[in-house]
């Protein structure tokens, strides 16, 4: 293999610069969703207790199942308050996002790397290009695929973290108990993170335009206009 020779001019042409976006929007997508941790409160009325607060703290991959609600005091109501969770499980929705998106950062860099550093071995005409064009093109359409599944499992968790979920929790019907919804924590960073995922879907696809143009399927004809293919008229 050639040598490693830095150059940074590639990151003033799309190929590089596009990259660049590239690995800086993944970072984001996958670090707002897998950083987030929320709190849901309700406000629990039973046997002689009026509004005593109960919460279930949730974060990723969303496993609200297995969440437990705490006890609205230390009686858990005289028994009618027992072991309550949150509704749905979301993890692997949550995790193909935050796995894809770790895989594309590291993609990227990877890339970068090859940009800056291998730019002559790139474009030689190798297979280098072609494997950089499938690459690009499958990313365009996971990238789809996951942000839309991310974003239907958003609303879900949505509704069985908000004013929904009392119809889910049994110890709410009983009879002379009483459940309002009180909070839950801002799920703005979840929203962010479908929108870079969206964006990357974006950034990829206008990018793919940009690597097919190095590979051998975008080489210029070598052939010249008048290489023969008919014979040159006479002389009148």
């Amino acid at each position: 293999m050639s040598d490693f020779h830095l150059d940074l001019s590639p990151l003033k042409e799309p190929l590089g610069f596009i990259k660049l976006l590239e690995w800086f929007f993944s970072m984001f997508a996958f670090a707002t969703c897998g950083g987030y941790k929320g709190v849901t409160t309700l406000l629990v009325s039973c046997n002689g207790l009026v509004n005593g607060t109960v919460r279930a703290s949730f974060a990723y991959p969303f496993r609200l199942n297995k969440v437990i609600f705490s006890s609205p005091d230390p009686t858990r109501c005289n028994g009618t308050w027992g072991e309550t969770h949150l509704v749905g499980n979301f993890s692997t929705t949550a995790q193909f996002f935050v796995t894809f998106g770790i895989l594309i950062f590291l993609y990227c860099m990877a890339a970068l790397v090859l940009y800056l550093g291998y730019m002559h071995l790139y474009q030689s005409g190798g297979i280098l290009p072609m494997m950089d064009y499938v690459f690009t093109l499958s990313a365009v359409f996971l990238w789809l695929v996951s942000s839309a599944a991310w974003a239907k499992a958003l609303a879900d968790i949505k509704v069985s973290t908000g004013p929904r979920i009392i119809e889910e929790i049994s110890a709410c019907k009983i009879p002379g108990t009483s459940c309002l919804f009180d909070s839950v924590t801002s799920m703005g960073s979840l929203n962010v993170s479908v929108v870079f995922g969206l964006l990357n879907m974006v950034l990829w696809a206008g990018n793919a335009w940009f690597v097919y143009k190095e590979t051998i399927l975008h080489k210029p004809n070598n052939a010249s206009p008048d290489s023969g293919l008919y014979p040159p008229a006479s002389g009148i």
